[in-house]
């Protein structure tokens, strides 16, 4: 049987989310969007809350709750400010290596601190000259004994400056390509790590973004995940249980904006009559809505694909994450456009979101990436 009905816990997870994006986090989106202040003290709060590190199991002190109940957080979160709920999400994008390749030392020991100290971690993955193109990275861990000695720059990492590990990938074996990456978690205090500067963006001003530096840092064997030539794999299995997430972030901006453009379309007067009697404007009103329950769907389907372990995963994932991105970057267009002048002013709510959205195109694999893998799937099949 398919139900589309939310159990009561997961039901009481999307209430408590909700809340806590408006108590939290809506009262304070105006002023770190233009001031890009790190929202630490809303880090702290959400881990005392419970919304953060949802992925860390209940042996290692966290919730151990699946995707599905993630992307119902991730959504109610972003429809505050997608910068911050990108800030609160990235521990479980951080997790998730751990979780998939780490033993059982390595677990109690990372996901305890996220757990027992709040602490932050970081995902390292991207690089100046390697972003859709994973196998691309430039990145070289070299074996020396007991350690590795690691060499490279990432950029583009969420949360960087203010992590206190690192998920770190690095070929140990550049002939190999992609079965030579490897993957190691890198404790910020070590030697020759360090962050860059801040990247000034377009959106989501309230995550810090940053580059991340290592320079000949020497990493215990110990802190390598799985084992040598395994950090393509995991990669991809990560990617598999972040992209519905993601969309699902997507999916709660779009909401936000078809909600400011209810509101305005009831309240502005042209013609004599309500915006949202004029049918060029109720019409846009109505796509959105369909879309984003569509989107919602293909994230909760994604969801329960990688759950369940089905072979095909990766195909739904990327269904849902180009879907969303691109759903999302119409929906606040078409926000703004509703708004007229006003859409354009940064003293209305919605050219933020518009702002914010395009990036959902472009992180965690773009919309055009996305789309050669559902085509690879396709053939593949």
């Amino acid at each position: 049987m398919i139900d589309f009905e939310l159990t009561e816990e997961q039901k009481l997870l999307q209430d408590m989310a909700h809340k806590f994006a408006e108590k939290e986090i809506v009262p304070v989106v105006c002023e770190l969007d233009q001031t890009g202040r790190f929202p630490i003290e809303i880090v702290k709060k959400s881990i005392e809350t419970g919304l953060i590190n949802l992925n860390v199991p209940e042996a290692y002190g966290g919730p151990g709750v699946g995707i599905l109940e993630e992307c119902i957080v991730a959504e109610e979160l972003a429809w505050a400010c997608s910068g911050v709920a990108t800030s609160l999400l990235l521990n479980s994008l951080s997790a998730w290596p751990i979780v998939l390749a780490g033993n059982d030392e390595q677990k109690k020991h990372y996901l305890g601190r996220m757990m027992q100290k709040q602490e932050l971690a970081a995902y390292c993955l991207t690089e100046p000259s390697a972003g859709s193109d994973v196998i691309g990275i430039q990145t070289t861990a070299r074996r020396d004994g007991d350690q590795y000695v690691l060499n490279g720059t990432k950029q583009f990492i969420t949360n960087g400056t203010y992590a206190n590990f690192y998920v770190v990938f690095a070929y140990t074996d550049r002939e190999k390509r992609h079965k030579g990456m490897s993957a190691f978690v890198v404790d910020r205090e070590l030697r020759g790590v360090s962050a860059g500067k801040k990247e000034v963006k377009l959106g989501q001003i309230a995550s810090d973004t940053c580059s991340m530096i290592f320079e000949d840092v020497r990493v215990p064997r110990k802190s390598l995940l799985g084992a040598e030539g395994d950090g393509f794999h995991i990669a991809m299995q990560v990617f598999d249980r972040s992209r519905p997430a993601i969309a699902s972030m997507a999916v709660g901006v779009a909401r936000r904006a078809m909600e400011h453009s209810i509101d305005y379309a009831r309240q502005r007067q042209a013609f004599g009559k309500p915006l949202f009697q004029q049918q060029a404007i109720s019409f846009m009103i109505a796509e959105m809505a369909m879309n984003i329950e569509a989107a919602r769907l293909l994230c909760w389907r994604s969801a329960r694909m990688t759950e369940s372990g089905h072979g095909r995963a990766s195909k739904y994932a990327a269904y849902a994450k180009a879907f969303a991105a691109d759903m999302c970057q119409k929906c606040t267009t078409d926000a703004v456009q509703i708004f007229g002048g006003y859409g354009y002013s940064r003293e209305y709510p919605v050219e933020k979101l518009m702002r914010d959205c395009k990036v959902f195109q472009i992180y965690e694999g773009t919309s055009q990436i996305q789309r050669v893998i559902i085509a690879r799937e396709i053939f593949r099949d």
